[in-house]
C-alpha cells in the first residue's frame, strides 16, 4: 500500500544552531604559540560541547593538566611547542572568575620542555630537520624552586584562547591498595589512633587495622580539630598548628560526628545568585537563562508531565519526610531483577544480611556483578566493603584532649612513610606492572566508615584524600573528579519500600550512613550540615522489627540503596516499556547478512525483553522509502505500509504501529520470520535514515521508550544526508586529524527532541565503509543511548564479528533497563561539580536527563573546591538516580561516598588513584580532540604527567635525588599516559580509519572505568603453560591465574603462546616454535603450519590443557557485559600488526618507547 505525502512535517526549528565545546586541556599550538588547555573553551560563535559540560567556576583558578611550557628549541619532536597563555573559562550557566594556566612571575623562568629528538620516522612530521638522538639517562640536578605564585594568572596578560583543562573521570579497580592505617571514628585528627583512657599505652599508627577504641559520650566543647596528615609523613615547612580542644561529642550509637560541631542554629542555605558566583551544591539552582547544553533551548524539550520545578524527579516540590501517603514500611535486601515490590519477612525472621549487628541487622554483602565470580582486581576492590559493619560501642570514659595530645606526640615520633609514598625511580625500576590487576586504593578512613563506604566499582574518586583548598589542589597538579557506574548490575541490592524517604530539608540529600544523629529525634546532614528532625515512621526498623533505633535502619547502614518511590515522586503514571526497531534494508544491508542474525536473535529472546503486560514493540524498515508495519490484533498477517514522500514524513496508521507484545506476539513473530526474505532481492542502494528517525520520533513521542537503529552505510538521501569526509591518503601523514566533529547538527537536534520526550536512541553500525560516526553518534550521545560498531561486518567473510554481534545483541535485548531517568550528584558544601562526561543531556545545571539508563553505562564528573574545607575532616558525595523500572515501578537508587580531607601535599599524593586519573584524563582528551585538535589533546596528556611529577618532586620529596622519581601510587602514571597516546583514539602515524578512531573515543567516554582501562592498557598473559597453582575454583571449574606481563616484545617467546586481552578484542598469539603439545591439546592441529588463518573459536577438546585455556578465556569474558571476539594469530597473520601495536612499551614508527618517553619526561621535569 503506497501513501503519498501531505502529512506532518516535524518542526526542528525550535533549537538554535548548536555547536558544542567541552571542558578541556592545554597544549601548545605551533602556529600561534598559544597553549592549549584541558578546560572549557570559548567559541566566539557559540558554545561547542561534547557531553563535557562546564558550569560555574571556582574562586581559585583550577589546575590545568595540559599546561604548555616555554618555547622549546627547534628540532623534530613529539610535542608541539609554544608558551602557555592564560585563558578564560566558558561557563554555560553563569560567569565566574577566569580559569587559567599559570605563568611564572617576572624574573622566573617557566618550566621548559625541549622536544624529544629522534629519527623523523618516529615522530609526527612537525619539522623537516632531524633532531639528535635521545640522550642516555643521567643524573638530574635538583630543579630550581618554583614559587607557588607561579600557579596564578597574571591579569594583565592577554587571554586570547580557550581555557584550561578541567579534570574528570573514573577507571576500574587496579593497583595495590595503599598501606594506610585506619584510625577509629571520632572528632580526632585523621592520622591519630587514640587509645581509651583505660588502656595503658597508646596504639602506634600502623598499617594494621586498629582495635575499636571506646569514646566517651560527652566531651568538653571546643572548636573542631583541623585535618592533619593522614600518614604522619613529615614534610619540610613550618611546624603544625598547636593542638586544639576536641569538638563536642554528639549522640550517635554507631558513630562519632564529623564536620563542624552542631553549635548554634542550623546553617541557612543561601543559593548563590548566578551573576556573582558559583552554584552552591546545597542550594537549589535558579533556572538558567539558556540551557546548559543547548544554546537557546531552555528546557524546551521537557514534556508537560514532568516540569522542572520537581527537578523532574529526584526532588519533590514541597515534599518533606513524613508528608507522603502511607505505604507499607518494608525492606528487602536482595533485588536482582526488580520483579516487584519486596515483601516483609515473617515475624522473628530478619531480612537482609545483618547477622552480626544486634538486633538482627547485617550489612549487605559486597556489591558484585550479578553473575560469575569476579576478577581478582574487582574482588580486591570490593574486599574492604564486604564485611558487615560492627556496631561501634561508646562506653563511658574515653580519650580526652590530654590523652589525644599524648597519642599525637607519640605518633609523630613513630610515623613512617606509607607504601603509597615510597619513592620509585622509574628509570631504574622497570618491572613496575603488578603480577595481578590492581585494586582501587582504599581511602584513609576510620575502619567502621570504610566498611560501609561505597563500592569503588560504583563510585570512585581520582583523589581518595580531598585537599582542603583549591590552591592546594592546584599545587598538586592532579585532577579532581568522580567516576560513576550508577546502574551497575548488583548481586546484592538493599531495596526499601516506605511511605517516608528521609531527606535533608535544605539540600535534599538522602539520609545515608555518613550523617550524624544528634539524638534519636535529630540528624545532621553530612552535605550541608543542616539539623533535621527524624520522622516518626523512621523510628521503626523493618529489618529488626524494633522501634527507637533510627541509626540501624537500612538507609543508614548501606552506602548503596534503592527506594521504591511513593506517589509524590510521579507526576504521571510510569511509562510502559516500549521498544521500536529501525532497520536498514538497502542492498548493502542485505548483503552483510545482519538482518537474519537480528531477526533470529529477537525471536530467540522475545520472551526475555524487560517489561510487563504493558510492553509495546514496533518496527520500521527503510531504504529510499520508509516502511511501517501494521501489527494490529485481529490481522491474519502483518501489513507493510510504505511512505515514499520522505521530505514530509507522516504516520499512516498511528494507532496500530506500536502494539502490545503479549497481545500481538504471533504477528510479531511472523514479521520477524518473513523480514529477511522480504528484501532478499532488493536493488535499492540509497539510505533515508534521517526521515526514518523523524518517523520513529513521531511514533514514540507520546509514550517515550527506546529506539534501536541498525545502519550499514552512509545516509545519502533526504534530511540528515551525509557525504564522505575521509581521505584514506591522509590517515598516516596528517599532522592533525580532521572531521572529528559532526558535519551537521541534524542528529544532535533530533537527539535533544528525543530526550525531551523520554526517548533514547541506540545505534548499531555494521559497515565496511565510512559511515561518519562523528555525525551519526550524536543521536545516541545526547539522548543517553549507546553506540555499537562492527567494522567490516559480513556474515560469511567475518564470522568473528557475527559472533560478537550475536552476543552483544542478546545482552542488549535482555539486560535491565530504566526509563525516564534523571540523575543528580550532590557534594558537601564547599565542593562543586562543573563538567560532566558520558551520554546524556543536561537539563539544568546539575540534573542529567537519561531517557534510558542501562547497566553498562559509565559517567564522569570534574570537580573543584569553591570554599576552603578547613573545619571538615571528611566530605561526602551522593549520586541519586530516579528511574522507572521495566515493571512500571518508580525507583530511586542512591550511592554515597565518603572521603577524608587533608591539608598536606604528601597526603594528596598518597591518596591518588592512578587508574581513575587516567580514565578522567581520557574523557577530557576526547573532548579536547573534538573542540581543538588531536595534537592539543596529546600534548595535554603528556603535560599532565610532567606537571604532577614535577609537583611531587618539588613539594613532597625532602631529599632530591637524580632520576625520574614518582611516588609508588603514581608509578604507572607515565605508562598509562603513553598507553593513551598509542590508543586508537589518540595515536598518530598509523593508518587508523576515522570511524575506528571515533568509536574508540566514544568508548572512552561511555564505558565504566573497569572496562575502559583494558582498552587503554591491555593485559598480556602466557597461556601455553597454564597450571592449577593459585587457580580459582568457581562452580566446579578451575580457573588458572597466570601473571600479567609487560606489553613488550621482549616478553614474547617463539616457543610459547600468549593471550592479549584488549577489552573489546582478544588475541591468541602462537609462536613459530610453540610446543606441539599446546597445538594438539588446545588448538587441535598437528603443527604450527596447520593453524588456520581465521581461527576465532577454540575447539572443545577433552584435554586438561584445552579445558584450562577455555576456562580462563571464558572467565575473562564473563567479567564484562560486551563480548570480546577472539583471534588466533600467527607470524604471517594479517592481524599481527594490530597485535604488535598494543605493545605499548616498544617503539613504533610514530611513537616513543616507554623508556624513551620516561627520558623525555625527565628532561622536562629537570628544566
Amino acid at each position: 500500500m503506497l501513501f503519498e505525502s501531505g502529512g506532518i512535517t516535524e518542526n526542528l526549528d525550535g533549537f538554535d544552531q548548536l555547536s558544542w565545546q567541552g571542558g578541556w586541556i592545554n597544549a601548545s599550538r605551533p602556529d600561534t604559540g598559544e597553549k592549549a588547555t584541558l578546560g572549557p573553551s570559548q567559541n566566539p560563535v557559540g558554545l561547542q560541547q561534547l557531553p563535557g559540560v562546564s558550569y560555574g567556576m571556582t574562586h581559585q583558578p583550577t589546575y590545568n593538566p595540559m599546561q604548555a611550557k616555554a618555547p622549546a628549541p627547534p628540532g623534530t619532536g613529539l610535542y608541539p611547542s609554544g608558551p602557555y597563555q592564560p585563558v578564560h573559562p566558558v561557563s554555560s550557566y553563569q560567569p565566574g572568575p577566569p580559569l587559567s594556566s599559570y605563568p611564572a612571575p617576572s624574573g622566573q623562568a617557566l618550566l621548559t620542555r625541549p622536544l624529544m629528538g629522534g629519527p623523523p620516522s618516529h615522530t609526527p612530521p612537525q619539522s623537516a630537520s632531524p633532531g639528535p638522538r635521545l640522550p642516555p639517562a643521567q643524573a638530574t640536578p635538583p630543579p630550581p624552586a618554583v614559587s607557588s605564585s607561579s600557579y596564578y594568572p597574571n591579569p594583565r596578560q592577554p587571554q586570547p584562547m580557550a581555557p584550561a583543562w578541567h579534570y574528570n573521570t573514573a577507571p576500574p579497580p587496579m593497583g595495590q591498595p595503599t598501606s594506610m592505617s585506619i584510625p577509629p571514628r571520632g572528632p580526632v585528627p585523621n592520622h591519630v589512633n587514640p587509645a581509651a583512657s583505660s588502656t595503658p599505652s597508646s596504639t602506634p599508627y600502623s598499617s594494621a587495622p586498629p582495635a575499636h577504641v571506646p569514646h566517651s559520650v560527652t566531651q568538653p566543647p571546643g572548636p573542631g580539630m583541623p585535618p592533619t596528615s593522614l600518614h604522619g609523613y613529615t614534610q619540610p615547612g613550618p611546624a603544625p598548628p598547636p593542638m586544639t580542644h576536641m569538638a563536642p561529642h554528639t549522640y550517635q550509637p554507631s558513630r562519632a560526628p564529623y564536620g563542624p560541631p552542631p553549635t548554634g542554629p542550623p546553617p541557612t542555605m543561601k543559593p548563590t545568585p548566578p551573576p556573582t558566583g558559583t552554584l552552591m551544591p546545597n542550594a537549589t539552582p535558579p533556572p538558567p537563562k539558556a540551557d546548559a547544553q543547548c544554546g537557546g533551548a531552555v528546557n524546551s524539550t521537557l514534556p508537560p508531565t514532568e516540569p522542572d520545578c520537581q527537578e523532574g524527579d529526584i526532588e519533590c516540590p514541597g515534599t518533606v519526610a513524613g508528608n507522603g501517603p502511607q505505604a507499607p514500611n518494608s525492606y528487602n535486601h536482595v533485588d536482582n531483577k526488580m520483579a516487584g515490590l519486596p515483601q516483609p519477612g515473617p515475624p522473628g525472621r530478619h531480612l537482609g544480611h545483618y547477622p552480626s549487628l544486634p538486633p538482627g541487622y547485617q550489612n549487605t554483602s559486597a556489591l558484585h556483578n550479578a553473575g560469575p565470580p569476579m576478577h581478582p582486581a574487582m574482588q580486591a576492590a570490593t574486599q574492604p566493603y564486604t564485611q558487615p559493619p560492627q556496631t561501634y560501642q561508646q562506653p563511658p570514659g574515653g580519650p580526652g584532649p590530654a590523652q589525644l595530645s599524648q597519642s599525637l606526640a607519640a605518633l609523630s615520633l613513630q610515623s613512617s612513610t606509607p607504601e603509597s609514598l615510597r619513592v620509585v625511580n622509574l628509570l631504574q625500576e622497570r618491572n613496575l606492572l603488578p603480577p595481578n590487576p590492581m585494586p582501587a586504593p582504599t581511602p584513609c578512613l576510620p575502619q567502621d566508615l570504610q566498611k560501609i563506604n561505597c563500592n569503588p566499582e560504583v563510585f570512585r574518586s581520582t583523589l581518595t584524600s580531598i585537599p582542603q583548598t583549591q590552591s592546594l589542589l592546584n599545587k598538586a597538579k592532579m585532577p579532581l573528579g568522580l567516576l560513576l557506574h550508577p546502574f551497575k548490575d548488583l548481586s546484592q541490592l538493599p531495596v526499601v519500600t516506605s511511605s517516608t524517604i528521609v531527606r535533608c530539608r535544605s539540600c535534599r540529600t538522602y539520609i545515608n550512613p555518613f550523617v550524624n544523629f544528634l539524638d534519636q529525634r535529630r540528624w545532621k546532614c553530612n552535605l550541608c550540615y543542616r539539623v533535621n528532625d527524624v520522622p516518626e515512621e523512621f523510628m521503626y526498623n523493618p529489618v529488626s522489627r524494633s522501634y527507637g533505633e533510627p541509626h540501624k535502619r537500612p538507609e543508614v547502614q548501606n552506602a548503596t540503596i534503592e527506594f521504591i518511590a511513593p506517589s509524590e515522586y510521579m507526576l504521571r503514571p510510569p511509562q510502559p516499556a516500549v521498544y521500536l526497531f529501525i532497520l536498514d534494508v538497502s542492498h548493502n544491508a542485505v548483503e552483510t547478512g545482519y538482518l537474519n542474525v537480528f531477526c533470529q536473535s529477537l525471536l530467540d529472546n522475545i520472551n526475555a525483553l524487560p517489561g510487563d503486560s504493558r510492553t509495546k514493540v514496533g518496527f520500521i524498515t527503510f531504504d529510499s522509502t520508509i516502511h511501517f508495519y501494521n501489527l494490529q490484533e485481529g490481522l491474519s498477517q502483518p501489513q507493510m505500509l510504505i511512505v515514499s514522500d520522505i521530505e514530509d514524513i507522516f504516520l499512516p496508521t498511528p494507532d496500530s504501529l506500536l502494539v502490545n507484545l503479549n497481545e500481538c506476539k504471533e504477528l510479531v513473530q511472523d514479521l520477524l520470520k518473513s523480514l529477511p526474505n522480504l528484501f532478499e532481492k532488493t536493488m535499492e542502494t540509497q539510505s533515508a535514515l534521517g526521515s526514518a528517525l523523524q518517523a520513529a520520533f513521531k511514533l514514540l513521542s507520546p509514550t517515550g521508550g527506546r529506539m534501536s537503529i541498525f545502519q550499514t552505510q552512509l545516509p545519502n538521501l533526504g534530511v540528515g544526508a551525509l557525504q564522505s569526509r575521509e581521505d584514506p591518503n591522509q590517515r598516516a601523514s596528517a599532522k592533525d586529524i580532521q572531521h572529528l566533529s559532526p558535519a551537521t547538527d541534524f542528529y544532535k537536534k533530533l537527539a535533544l527532541d528525543c530526550s525531551g520526550q523520554q526517548v533514547a536512541v541506540d545505534l548499531f553500525l555494521l559497515s565496511s565503509q565510512y559511515c561518519d560516526l562523528a555525525s551519526l553518534g550524536c543521536i545516541s550521545r545526547y539522548s543517553a543511548g549507546s553506540v555499537y560498531y562492527y567494522p567490516s561486518y559480513h556474515h560469511q567473510h567475518n564470522p568473528a564479528q557475527v559472533e560478537c554481534f550475536q552476543k552483544d545483541l542478546k545482552r542488549y535485548l535482555t539486560r535491565k533497563i530504566g526509563f525516564e531517568a534523571v540523575m543528580r550528584i550532590r557534594c558537601t558544601k564547599g565542593l562543586s561539580i562543573h563538567t560532566f562526561h558520558g551520554n546524556f543531556f543536561v537539563r539544568s545545571t546539575d540534573l542529567l536527563s537519561l531517557p534510558n539508563v542501562n547497566p553498562d553505562a559509565g559517567f564522569a564528573v570534574q570537580m573543584s573546591i569553591e570554599e576552603n574545607l578547613d573545619d571538615m575532616q571528611v566530605v561526602s558525595f551522593q549520586a541519586a538516580l530516579l528511574y522507572t523500572s521495566s515493571k512500571g515501578e518508580r525507583r530511586i537508587r542512591v550511592h554515597t561516598l565518603c572521603l577524608p580531607v587533608v591539608n598536606s601535599l604528601a597526603d594528596i599524593f598518597a591518596g591518588a588513584d592512578v587508574q581513575a586519573i587516567t580514565g578522567l584524563l581520557a574523557c577530557m582528551a576526547v573532548d579536547r580532540s573534538a573542540t581543538a585538535s588531536l595534537s592539543d589533546a596529546r600534548d595535554a596528556m603528556t603535560n599532565a604527567a610532567i606537571d604532577s611529577l614535577t609537583s611531587y618532586r618539588q613539594s613532597v620529596l625532602t631529599i632530591q635525588q637524580p632520576g625520574l622519581l614518582a611516588p609508588a601510587c603514581l608509578r604507572l602514571f607515565p605508562l598509562f599516559i603513553l598507553a593513551l597516546l598509542k590508543q586508537k583514539a589518540f595515536r598518530t602515524g598509523t593508518s587508523t580509519r576515522l570511524d575506528d578512531r571515533l568509536f574508540a573515543m566514544c568508548q572512552l567516554k561511555y564505558q565504566p572505568l573497569v572496562y575502559a582501562l583494558l582498552m587503554i592498557h591491555p593485559a598480556l598473559y602466557r597461556v601455553d603453560d597454564l597450571t592449577d597453582e593459585g587457580a580459582l575454583n568457581i562452580n566446579d571449574r578451575t580457573i588458572p591465574q597466570p601473571r600479567v606481563l609487560q606489553l613488550s616484545v621482549e616478553k614474547l617467546s617463539r616457543e610459547a603462546a600468549f593471550l592479549m586481552d584488549a577489552g573489546t578484542v582478544m588475541y591468541l598469539w602462537i609462536g613459530r616454535n610453540c610446543h606441539p603439545n599446546f597445538l594438539t591439546q588446545v588448538l587441535g592441529v598437528p603443527n604450527y603450519a596447520a593453524v588456520p588463518d581465521n581461527l576465532y573459536l577454540l575447539p572443545e577438546l577433552d584435554t586438561a590443557e584445552s579445558q584450562r585455556t577455555r576456562a580462563f578465556i571464558g572467565w575473562l569474558r564473563d567479567q564484562r557485559p560486551f563480548f570480546p571476539s577472539l583471534h588466533v594469530i600467527r607470524d604471517e597473520s594479517q592481524l599481527k600488526p594490530t597485535f604488535m601495536q598494543n605493545m605499548i612499551e616498544d617503539r613504533t614508527e610514530s611513537a616513543l618507547s616507554y623508556y624513551e618517553f620516561l627520558l623525555h619526561l625527565q628532561q622536562q621535569i629537570s628544566k
